[in-house]
Order: C-alpha cells, then structure tokens, then sequence
C-alpha cells in the first residue's frame, strides 16, 4: 500500500507537469485544428533559458525562491516570443492550406528550435544547481517532497487560472467563438488573428513555466527534452480529448498516474528517484547517449500504450464529442 500511495503521488507529480503542457496543444487544437508538435521545443526553450538564468545567479548569495523566480520571469517572455512567431511566420501563412502543410511545417519548427538550442547550449546534459532545500513530509508511509507540493499547487492553480480566462473573460469568450467557427466569429467583430495569437501566446508561456518546473524538479536538461515531453503530453491531450481544456487536464493528471503505477509495479526500474546524488542521474543519462524522460524507459512504453487505446477505442477521448468537420 505504501507502494501504492508513492506511486500516486509521483504521478500526480509528473501528471500535474503534462496537463499543463497539454494545455498548449488542446488550445490551438480547438482553434485553427492544428497540433503544434513544435510547442515541446517551446518548454525546453523555457527550462534551458531558466537554467542560463538560474547557473548566473546562483552564486551571488540571493534567496532560491528569488533565483527561481527570476529565472522563470525570463523564460516566460521569451517563451512567448517564440510562441507569437511560430504563429506569426510560420502557421498563419498557411492558415487557408490544406491540413497536411501546417502539419508537416510544425515538424519542421521543431527540428529548427531544437538544433537552435543545440548550437547555444550544446549536446551536453545541464545540471541545475540543486539550490531549493527540498523536505520530505511522510503521509501513509508514502513521502511527498516541499518541491513537489509547489509544483502541483502551481500546476493546479495554473490550470484554475485558464480555466476561468476561457470561460469568464471577453477574452475567452472570444477564443470559443473562433474555436466554433472563424468566420462567424469575424463578421460578430472578433479579430480572429489577435485571437489565434494571443492563444499561441498563452499556451507558450504556459509551457515556459512546465519547463522550469521540469527542470528545477529533475535537476537536468537537454536540448531534446522537449520531444518526448511533448509527445506524453500530445498523448494526455487524446486522452482527455483533444481541443477540450478540462479533458486535457485530466488526460495529464490520468497519464502521469497510470505511468507511474505502471512503472511501479512493472520491469526493473530506473526511476530517477533511485539515485542517490545528482551526478549519479547525469552520468547515467550520458552513458545511454539520450536523455530519458523521468528516468525509466517503461515509463514511455505506457504512455504510448494508453494512446494507442484510447484511438482505438474512444478516438474522441474521455471527455470529448464526437462531431462533424467544420466547414
């Protein structure tokens, strides 16, 4: 049992992290009908800028909290530059053409913003400086870390905080009526493109703050991170169903558990929990040559696997309806 309740509260942890990332795709999703696989290269932009910042202050004797602060002040805005550009120049040109063109320009993005990121912070793996003292507070024989509180507190507040902007603001307001139907939308006097790139923009710096907490909670970055990151969290969006904002949060809550109890029971775990100091985490990611997402490969299988399940047999997710292409 006590298994159980660590294994739970792990993947709430890690499920917090992917609801929020999720939030990025299921928005533009229910906008323009695109998935931006580029937006997990938009947290691992957050979480290496974050790291820049965190490494130059670290050592001028400031408090952690204030560090982690600053470091997430700067990767919020750059990150949601580089939201407002992929719309800008990448997606909004090609906004008329057929489905297939938007798709593979995503990819595109991705690759660029990840070699981007190769050429200014190297291949290497970084370590952020282990400066927040983390306490363990023990509930049910399971523990649960200071760390991991704020980040659920902050994920769950997050979440409440688009959740009443799409649905109790003019704003919001305006992102449902584009996600209805555009054109409708434009003659009522909505201004589609502000629209569609304040969206772009929301979801970035969403995915800015999920990049810190990764890295700040893990301890590590690399300039691939994004990639799989993005992948459990585009699967946490078809989960819950995708274009559908409470789905996609409880489609990341759902994926982190189902992960972490899978991983729990199953195979010979390497949870990166396990190790004992931060340079046993590095040296092991460096001998396998890639960074592995939360630090046991089982972990990727079940999230594929549930992904595979859910368009199989529920393709609209959890929460989801089924209904007729747009005209």
């Amino acid at each position: 049992m006590d298994t159980f309740l660590q294994q739970v509260i792990n993947g709430l942890t890690a499920g917090s992290v992917y609801a929020v990332v999720a939030l990025g795709y299921t928005m533009v999703y229910g906008i323009i009908q695109l998935i931006n696989f580029a937006h997990g290269e938009v947290v691992m932009i957050g979480a290496m800028v974050a790291f820049t910042v965190i490494n130059a202050l670290a050592p001028t004797g400031l408090p952690p909290l204030v560090i982690v602060l600053a470091g997430t002040a700067c990767a919020i805005p750059i990150c949601m530059l580089v939201g407002y550009g992929m719309e800008r120049l990448a997606y909004r040109p090609l906004r008329q053409a057929p489905r297939l063109a938007p798709l593979i320009t995503a990819i595109g993005v991705s690759i660029i913003l990840q070699h981007v990121a190769l050429l200014v912070w190297s291949r290497n793996i970084l370590a952020f400086p282990q400066i927040i003292p983390s306490h363990s507070y023990v509930i049910g024989g399971a523990a649960i870390t200071t760390v991991q509180i704020a980040i659920l507190a902050i994920c769950f507040g997050m979440m409440a905080a688009l959740a009443i902007l799409v649905y109790r603001t003019p704003l919001g307001t305006a992102m449902r009526a584009t996600a209805q139907n555009p054109q409708v939308a434009g003659l009522m006097g909505v201004d589609v493109n502000r629209v569609i790139a304040a969206t772009f923009i929301i979801g970035a710096a969403l995915g800015a703050v999920a990049g810190v907490l990764f890295g700040t909670y893990y301890g590590i970055a690399q300039y691939t991170m994004g990639s799989v990151l993005g992948l459990k969290a585009f699967s946490a969006a078809v989960l819950g169903g995708i274009g559908n904002i409470p789905g996609a949060m409880l489609g990341g809550v759902l994926l982190g558990i189902v992960e972490a109890l899978g991983a729990g029971y199953i195979g010979d775990l390497t949870n990166l929990c396990a190790y004992e100091t931060l340079a046993e985490r590095i040296s092991d990611c460096q001998g396998g040559g890639n960074f592995v997402l939360f630090g046991s490969n089982y972990q990727d299988v079940f999230a594929f696997i549930v992904l595979i399940l859910v368009l199989v047999f529920r393709p609209s997710g959890l929460l989801g309806e089924r209904v007729g292409e747009r005209a």
